[in-house]
């Protein structure tokens, strides 16, 4: 019995975006050029912890540069991959493109489970993990800045930008080098809760269309999957008031 393969998640985007520009009529070549990742940088570094050294391997991928900085978080888990982080990275350049946001696309992941150390010791990585992105320019206020994703908060993105002012002593704008930082620390209100907002809006006009208005809406129940930022802001935004 044949068996198809199933595309990975790369793949996947690669497939949504040739459907999409099947119907442009782009010059030649210009298709592969946005189609593919300008650059990823994989990193394997050691921290000295519980009395031995552990390595650890992390990846910052820059689809497009054609506006900068470039923008996308950081995430921390096991199945974090080189894959991965280049289809992120493309949806970066791709969503800030149909929204007309002035950014192109990047994404970074290290490939740890945050659940197994403690809080010192997820300084002393993050810290480590920013130091060999901040000084090949892949974390930078002008060129390159991340934000939080899945394993990471505004916690991280603090040592993040701690650890860039450590070392660009001289630049003023270093707390921009990273976003989704807490608000003592120059984050911004309504930060968190910002996506689910987002999904909030779309499922609103989605139900002023006249033939979902057709089928009574207002009877129809909803469910909100996962306990992420996003599905607790949705939770919060979108329950009945008491």
């Amino acid at each position: 019995m044949h068996v198809s393969k199933e595309p990975s998640f790369r793949e996947s985007v690669d497939l949504m975006f040739n459907r999409a520009v099947a119907l442009m009529d782009l010059p030649p070549g210009l298709e592969e050029k946005i189609r593919v990742c300008n650059a990823t940088y994989t990193v394997r570094f050691g921290v000295r912890l519980r009395g031995q050294i552990h390595t650890f391997t992390g990846y910052r991928s820059v689809h497009s540069e054609h506006m900068e900085p470039v923008k996308g978080g950081i995430r921390y888990a096991m199945g974090v991959n080189q894959d991965e982080v280049e289809a992120l990275a493309a949806l970066m350049t791709y969503k800030c493109a149909l929204v007309e946001a002035p950014f192109g696309g990047s994404k970074g992941g290290l490939r740890i489970d945050p659940r197994e150390w403690e809080e010192h010791e997820l300084e002393l990585i993050t810290r480590r993990f920013a130091y060999e992105l901040i000084k090949r320019d892949l974390i930078n206020p002008a060129q390159n800045v991340p934000a939080p994703d899945m394993g990471t908060g505004e916690r991280e993105m603090a040592w993040i930008a701690d650890q860039y002012k450590r070392m660009n002593t001289t630049d003023i704008n270093y707390r921009a080098c990273v976003t989704g930082k807490p608000i003592n620390a120059g984050g911004i209100q309504g930060r968190v809760e910002a996506t689910g907002r987002g999904v909030q809006y779309a499922l609103q006009e989605f139900f002023r269309h006249p033939r979902i208005l057709r089928r009574r809406p207002c009877r129809a129940r909803s469910r909100v999957s996962g306990s992420s930022c996003r599905g607790l802001a949705m939770w919060a935004i979108t329950r009945p008031s008491s």
